[in-house]
């Protein structure tokens, strides 16, 4: 293990979005706030509550769960993919680092821009949504396990990708539809038995209501389905990235 360079790599990744804070801290914080004004204090009149719950405490998980998967799989993707097309990945991949050691440090930079997202709009819900953490260490570990998970995914976009407009489609049409899908603004209880039944087959879904349970303590699925799902796509995502740099497919051109 080259703990000098993937030392090195990881600062370097983290230290690139901390870099530009007004471009991936900022715009995530703003929209979330407008979301709590407009969807939760607005809809809040018209939806009492769901499950007991408040309607703006009850979205709050699910913007924390959009904010951070979303900064997650930007951070390692676009960085993957700006490197191909400046032509600077060569240099790392002559160095002497593993494809372990390269693919660690890039999920480790979106697993932590993901995480600190998640906690700033979990700590803008206490502020401003009155919300309160019933399982404050649960919480910042699933959001971890989340963001590592979506980390590693936004590598393997970045590193098939051969283009933004490849990248953009990939995050446009599976990532976002799946998360405004996964229960964020509703309970799949107010949905028909088939959409319900679709509702299953959404990762998201899951990721959302894992994080519900352990703010909240409700959770339309199972707390413990919510937890292995998450533990198995950070497994098998992970894996998938490092084999993908290891075979160089759209890599080592």
């Amino acid at each position: 293990m080259n703990w000098v360079g993937f030392k090195t790599l990881t600062f370097r990744e983290v230290g690139r979005f901390f870099s530009v804070w007004r471009q991936t801290i900022v715009p995530g914080l703003i929209s979330s706030i407008l979301y709590i004004l407009i969807f939760g204090f607005t809809l809040e009149k018209r939806i009492d509550n769901i499950d007991g719950i408040p309607y703006t405490l009850f979205i709050l998980p699910g913007l924390i769960m959009m904010n951070a998967l979303t900064n997650a799989t930007s951070n390692s993707s676009s960085s993957m993919l700006q490197m191909k097309l400046l032509g600077q990945l060569p240099d790392i991949l002559q160095a002497p680092l593993s494809s372990f050691e390269i693919s660690m440090a890039y999920i480790i930079g979106g697993m932590v821009r993901g995480t600190i997202n998640g906690i700033l709009i979990m700590v803008v819900g206490i502020l401003i949504g009155g919300m309160t953490v019933e399982n404050p260490f649960q919480t910042i570990a699933f959001i971890f396990i989340v963001s590592w998970a979506f980390s590693s995914i936004g590598l393997l976009l970045g590193q098939l990708s051969e283009s933004w407009d490849q990248l953009a489609t990939m995050q446009n049409f599976i990532l976002t539809p799946l998360s405004f899908l996964g229960g964020i603004f509703y309970s799949i209880k107010m949905l028909p038995e088939w959409a319900q039944l679709l509702s299953m087959f959404n990762p998201i879904y899951y990721m959302i209501n894992g994080l519900r349970y352990t703010i909240l303590g409700i959770s339309d699925s199972d707390p413990l389905y919510s937890f292995l799902i998450a533990s198995l796509m950070t497994l098998i995502f992970t894996i998938a990235s490092i084999k993908v740099m290891e075979n160089g497919k759209k890599i080592k051109q």
